[in-house]
């Protein structure tokens, strides 16, 4: 998934970004409201974690701006305050889950991904087809019972390419969905991505280039 990361907090939105790059999602971190507005301006994010206390705009008035645009993305408030009326305050914003300061990184973790199932069409938990197994949770993909080892970026693009179900998926939707804001378009990493996935997949191919448009898993 993509996610965007809203922490005033350096050390802390490091942490987060780094806990969440090692489950496979492309992050891009914002220190305060303000650069956060840039960037959902730009991205299409599955999941932001909103930090209610921001400097330059608060994260209350970034919630309600992301929810008025009416995006699919979800978003998951942080802050210190415990209060069941301060709970409350953030949820009737909009925002879709709620957590408290200090909080465990795998509850984060799993709450983020609870989000992101709900801005995607309904899948099931584990992805098949063609003989390949994939599963989010336990990040293991399987081909024939063969287990593959794949890399964060093979294992993300894989995913997008299974969740299509067939359909075609152009460069741009597996860059933006895999990659963070820091990727240069222009360098090939999908081209590339792509080729490495197709070895550890074997034969037969099951990734196909449709020209044009992108790549189609058989």
């Amino acid at each position: 998934m993509r996610v965007l990361v809203v922490e005033d907090e350096p050390m802390l939105a490091d942490a987060i970004a780094e806990w969440l790059r090692d489950e496979a999602h492309a992050v891009d971190l914002a220190h305060d409201g303000g650069a956060a507005l840039e960037r959902i301006a730009v991205h299409d994010y599955d999941v932001v974690v909103l930090d209610r206390d921001l400097p330059v705009v608060p994260g209350d008035d970034v919630c309600r701006a992301l929810v008025a645009s009416g995006a699919a993305t979800r978003v998951l408030m942080l802050t210190a305050a415990a209060e069941i009326t301060d709970r409350v305050a953030g949820l009737s914003l909009g925002a879709d889950d709620y957590l408290t300061k200090p909080f465990a990184f795998p509850e984060l973790a799993a709450r983020i991904q609870s989000l992101g199932r709900r801005c995607r069409p309904a899948a099931p938990p584990v992805l098949h087809r063609s003989g390949v197994t994939l599963d989010p949770a336990r990040h293991e993909v399987f081909r024939d019972g063969r287990y593959l080892s794949l890399s964060k970026k093979e294992f993300a693009v894989l995913a997008e390419l299974l969740r299509a179900d067939g359909a075609a998926v152009s460069a741009e939707h597996l860059l933006e969905k895999a990659w963070d804001e820091h990727a240069d378009p222009f360098t090939g990493a999908v081209r590339l991505t792509i080729l490495k996935l197709r070895r550890k997949l074997g034969d037969p191919p099951l990734v196909e280039t449709v020209t044009g448009v992108g790549y189609r898993f058989a």
